[in-house]
């Protein structure tokens, strides 16, 4: 089965859509600021990236790819369209995936140069992480680069804002415009290559989607080495003439709701994890003036839909869908059209197939082609390993509707085969879920002598029992098999710095547990 939209091409490259952007919304529109509330606009940034990408590109060569380490933050746009402004190419460090994997990204990508904070290392406390990358990569720091910037790097760089075009690097937008590594939920993160067209046409692929209008105000907490940071929270409010607020973490529960109504947010990206404990942090209504709110890389609760209606009136909590590789939504729901348990519709000018698999009865295996698919895999040996046939497959099993809503039934390695039967272990839980709506859950299988598999439930909810899952689940009309009937207690339930559930570290806890 397939669904097939009209394919178009993208002859830009970022930097290039930046000033496309600049000259159709205004020069001196303010476009980006951080929580240091110093306004940039779009000559501003346009200016700043000249003024530090030359200074960069005195250290780099063309086509080099740049180790970014680096929080949320307008110094982050402004070093990412820097680089890009002089044909280097941003590689993006997830400063929370440990060692092991950031030594294996930087090898994988090729990175000879690492840009970072002084300020960012300190606050972080990831000196560790600066030790380990040194012995593979020269370190350079932003404040150190600025320090350097003289009055002929300033006069330089105001000329090349009022003549952009003569100044900037041309680069073909089949050349990469990022190099992005996979979260790693279940094992060691990959190194994909997003070219300038591909995520310029998620941008357009979004904003054809989902009406935009310049004067909003996006609010981004998340990290820019996950693609929906990158692409959501920094590339498509500037691209499309929203003013984009940069915010360094997440985590800072109690911080953020004031700021969102500090700065005027009309859009929030977050997951639904978050979106919960910003609401549930709120003293009045600081978030009462949103839009919408759109959430990713995990499920949205019916409790944070409720929970968001009930303390700032009819603010839909809008679920997408993607991936890396698609750069990376792939559907998402409408502020108009926005229906609870799907991840939206497909975005305009995507291919879908759907491949049945093999001991599963509903859903069927969901595989995209379009204009937003990746480039390829980083290989070892340094080649690209594009998409056969332009072909990404998602992993997940899926149900679509006939006007394509998407409903995500689990991942296909999320299937255990218990007693013959094959169970989603999203299923199991969604179980949890349901009867313990305010705690966190994962579940994972593990070897079973006589059934081949059983399921394992990890949970911060401490009053959990494997009674109460066994009545609740007859109750809803669930399969006995889709009940955890082991459950380990944690204070903590990890998850990656995207957001997402760390089935790695969670298949850890549940050895450790005896298992």
């Amino acid at each position: 089965m397939a669904r097939v939209q009209n394919s178009n091409t993208h002859e830009r490259s970022l930097f290039d859509a930046l000033l496309d952007a600049a000259r159709r919304f205004g020069a001196g529109k303010d476009i980006l600021e951080d929580q240091e509330r110093t306004p940039l606009s779009y000559t501003d940034l346009i200016r700043a990236s000249f003024a530090l990408g030359r200074k960069l590109a005195g250290l780099t060569r063309r086509g080099e790819r740049v180790g970014l380490l680096l929080p949320s933050s307008s110094a982050a746009v402004v070093t990412f369209f820097g680089l890009h402004a002089f044909g280097r190419v941003p590689a993006m460090l997830n400063f929370t995936a440990g060692l092991r994997n950031l030594r294996a990204a930087v090898k994988l990508a090729g990175v000879k140069r690492v840009l970072t904070s002084h300020r960012f290392i300190e606050q972080g406390k990831l000196h560790d992480l600066i030790d380990a990358l040194e012995e593979h990569c020269q370190i350079t720091y932003l404040e150190d680069v600025r320090k350097s910037i003289g009055t002929a790097d300033r006069l330089f760089a105001f000329a090349a804002a009022l003549a952009a075009r003569r100044f900037r690097a041309r680069i073909p937008a089949s050349d990469p415009g990022v190099i992005l590594f996979t979260s790693g939920s279940f094992g060691a993160p990959r190194g994909v290559v997003l070219s300038h067209a591909n995520l310029i046409a998620n941008v357009e692929q979004i904003a054809e989607h989902i009406a935009l209008d310049p004067d909003w105000v996006t609010f981004n907490p998340l990290p820019v080495f996950h693609c929906f940071g990158l692409t959501g929270g920094a590339l498509l409010p500037i691209l499309t003439g929203m003013k984009a607020f940069q915010y360094p973490s997440p985590l800072h529960v109690k911080i953020i709701p004031t700021l969102i109504k500090d700065c005027g947010a009309s859009i929030l990206f977050a997951t639904d994890t978050f979106v919960n404990q910003y609401a549930r942090a709120c003293d009045g209504q600081e978030m009462s003036g949103l839009k919408f709110i759109v959430c990713g890389a995990e499920k949205v609760r019916e409790e944070t839909h409720n929970l968001i209606a009930e303390r700032f009136g009819p603010i839909p909590v809008v679920e997408g869908y993607g991936a890396t590789e698609a750069s990376p939504v792939i559907a998402v729901n409408k502020p108009t059209d926005n229906r609870r348990g799907t991840v939206g519709g497909i975005l305009p000018r995507l291919e879908t197939r759907l491949e049945p698999v093999a001991g599963i009865a509903r859903g069927a295996r969901l595989l995209v082609r379009g204009p937003n698919i990746m480039s390829g895999y980083l290989n070892a040996d340094g080649r690209l390993e594009p998409p056969p046939g332009g072909w990404h497959d998602t992993g997940d099993v899926v149900e679509m509707t006939a006007d394509g809503w998407i409903t995500i039934l689990g991942r296909v390695k999320r299937f255990a085969k218990i007693g013959g039967e094959m169970v989603s272990l999203t299923a199991a839980e969604d179980l949890a879920i349901g009867l313990w709506p305010d705690a966190r859950h994962a579940v994972i299988a593990v070897a079973d002598k006589k059934k081949g598999e059983r399921l394992v439930l990890v949970t911060d909810c401490q009053a959990a029992e494997v009674g109460h899952l066994v009545v609740h689940a007859k109750a809803v009309g669930a399969p006995e098999l889709a009940v955890p009937r082991r459950i380990l207690h944690t204070t903590e339930v990890p998850v990656l710095g995207s957001g997402k559930t760390d089935y790695v570290a969670i298949a850890r806890i549940v050895e450790a547990g005896g298992e």
